[in-house]
């Protein structure tokens, strides 16, 4: 389990998180959606410890996060960020290839390089393990960090917005990827999304952040609902039910 104990995080005089106290549960997809401005990569981004926090705690199965070794965490948590563009011309397998750095520094074994195959094939990349990087789309550009991410073979995979430059078809292939390897491969998956509507239908548990704060936290089933989305969003909403799936409709 994922908790956060009162955690602020300020830039100068303004507060960007306010006292944020929430458990992420082990196992399953967990979404964290909200507006703009409401917190959550920066949320994230102190989970993983890629940010300092200004007040607060994070543990990770009871590590803290902010004294625990580098290498030690880095063998429990991984994340992925939104710009995550690299400079150095690398091909996809050697980009998948540094998600084994927290177990080998750079040396590769034998048992490194079958996670790397595994990665390539989970994520339908072995036609394209000798392509570089620049020479992808977008989306096959995205699926080259996921097989990164988890290749790195840790308990919590963290992705911050990785639907981003995805257009609607690999995107429901991108959730349903992340869905398997919650599933299949026993990950605890935590994402941050804007589209409430992936959250509904992927995820098991969602947090719901608004103007740095935690605004509620639980099921889709008691999360999706007009009169929470509306607080949220400051909208009105519609929810339908839709082949057990709760789906939302905004409008002004």
């Amino acid at each position: 389990m994922i908790a956060a104990d009162a955690v602020s995080k300020r830039y100068g005089d303004t507060l960007v998180v306010d006292n944020v106290t929430l458990a992420i549960p082990a196992g399953g997809v967990t979404a964290i959606i909200g507006p703009n401005g409401a917190g959550k990569s920066t949320m994230l981004a102190m989970i993983s410890r890629l940010s300092p926090m200004s007040a607060g705690s994070v543990t990770v199965d009871g590590l803290d996060v902010t004294t625990t070794p580098g290498e030690v965490l880095a063998r429990r948590l991984a994340i992925l960020r939104q710009d995550n563009h690299l400079t150095l011309r690398l091909t996809v397998r050697e980009l998948v290839a540094f998600g084994r750095y927290p177990h080998s520094a750079g040396r590769l074994t034998e048992n490194d390089r079958v996670h790397v195959e595994q990665a390539l094939g989970y994520l339908g990349l072995e036609a394209l393990a000798e392509r570089f990087l620049d020479e992808l789309s977008g989306g096959q550009r995205q699926r080259a960090f996921v097989a990164m991410v988890l290749c790195q073979d840790t308990d919590y995979v963290l992705l911050d917005e990785p639907l981003n430059s995805l257009d609607m078809r690999h995107a429901v292939a991108m959730m349903k990827l992340l869905r398997r390897a919650a599933d299949e491969l026993h990950k605890t998956v935590v994402l941050v999304l804007h589209d409430i509507n992936f959250a509904s239908c992927y995820a098991d548990h969602i947090i719901a952040m608004r103007d740095g704060k935690l605004a509620a936290q639980g099921t889709p089933q008691e999360l999706i609902q007009p009169e929470v989305l509306r607080d949220l969003y400051q909208v009105e909403v519609k929810v339908h039910q839709i082949d057990g799936q709760r789906i939302s409709v905004f409008y002004t």
